[in-house]
């Protein structure tokens, strides 16, 4: 596709914010309707319930995983001078730094992209937690938490292992990528037809990977025809978040970060409107945990995002969709520290013979 003209009329950086907010707010869009949630997935699994945030979830990776890899087949896309493959990764940054937003995102009540969408819908703990997760994500970025992030980071790379390629570790060509993506939007499907989950929301599931898809694709294309060609990418929170803090305080110039941020925030907030799930909420209703867990779950996915490169969306789907072993080791200790936290946190227990929940709270 040309985006000469949209170049032209926007100038590169114009260009690359008009596209991540159009990419920013098919996700919004999706995500609001869906209730796309990587915690409630998780959850899905630890409380043993009905599966269906499981199953919108699955759709979305799937169809992420099978679409890169079909543009990746095809010649579409070229992924190997993209962050995940031109330099060595961090596997200890990735698995201790995912641990650690895994654990934040049961705290705070919702990841990264969670929050974004909850913020356009009018949750002001998710506000409050969406700055918090800025400035710490900043400071681990660009600050003071830098030499911390990198003691982490140096422990374990890829270059230890041979690489962040998992099909070149596999000895396995191109088309086994799209072989694994069948395999999974086949699993995925199954998953729905046990869970039935609603149309609508399963639906909203593919397109949040779609999503991702377009994002992979818009980025690869347009870096073709810029002066400064870019790497390639897709849909990512925690960087966005970090450096359009960097930006607000006067540094850079607004670009797909940013696009991709005014977009998911445009299109949940349409969305909500649209279909009357826009609500005020506030730290002062019944059964709300204290502002310290908010707090401490966002700082904790500010500093571990970074340090994993990467949100359950930035990490999880849009390296997992390029099958990078960091992305995909990323997400693997999201989902369990998500997990143990549950466990730990907000696991149910009985008294006599009667449920109870330790901290009640309401579902964000």
């Amino acid at each position: 596709m040309d985006f000469v003209p949209l170049i032209d009329r926007f100038g590169e950086n114009g260009a690359l914010l008009v596209g991540g907010a159009v990419v920013g707010a098919a996700f919004g869009i999706f995500a609001q309707r869906s209730r796309f949630c990587t915690r409630s997935a998780v959850l899905d699994l630890t409380r043993g319930r009905d599966l269906q945030a499981l199953a919108v979830w699955a759709a979305g990776f799937a169809v992420a995983v099978l679409g890169v890899q079909l543009l990746l087949a095809q010649g579409q896309l070229n992924v190997a001078e993209t962050r995940f493959f031109s330099t060595a990764q961090s596997l200890s940054g990735a698995l201790i730094g995912g641990g650690l937003f895994g654990v934040g995102m049961v705290l705070a009540r919702g990841c990264a992209s969670r929050l974004l969408v909850l913020t356009a819908s009018g949750n002001l703990r998710a506000l409050y937690s969406s700055l918090v997760v800025a400035l710490v994500g900043l400071a681990t970025y660009s600050g003071f938490l830098v030499p911390a992030r990198d003691a982490v980071s140096a422990l374990w790379s890829s270059a230890d292992v041979g690489g962040n390629d998992i099909l070149a570790h596999a000895g396995l060509a191109r088309w086994a990528g799209v072989g694994l993506g069948a395999l999974l939007v086949l699993a995925a499907l199954g998953l729905a037809i046990k869970a039935r989950p609603s149309l609508w929301r399963l639906l909203g599931g593919v397109g949040v990977g779609l999503a991702v898809v377009a994002g992979w694709w818009f980025t690869y294309a347009i870096s073709l025809q810029l002066f400064e060609p870019i790497q390639a990418e897709s849909l990512s929170y925690i960087r966005p978040l970090a450096t359009t803090g960097a930006f607000a305080a006067g540094g850079g110039t607004a670009g797909l970060d940013q696009g991709v941020l005014i977009g998911t925030l445009l299109g949940a907030l349409v969305a909500a409107v649209a279909f009357r799930d826009f609500r005020i909420a506030t730290f002062a209703e019944p059964g709300t945990p204290s502002i310290l867990r908010y707090t401490l779950g966002a700082v904790l996915m500010g500093f571990g995002g970074i340090l994993a490169v990467g949100c359950t969306i930035g990490a999880g789907f849009t390296g997992g969709s390029v099958l990078a072993l960091s992305s995909v080791a990323g997400l693997a200790a999201m989902i369990a520290g998500a997990a143990v936290a549950d466990r730990f946190v907000d696991r149910p227990v009985r008294a006599g013979t009667r449920e109870h929940r330790a901290s009640p709270a309401p579902a964000e």
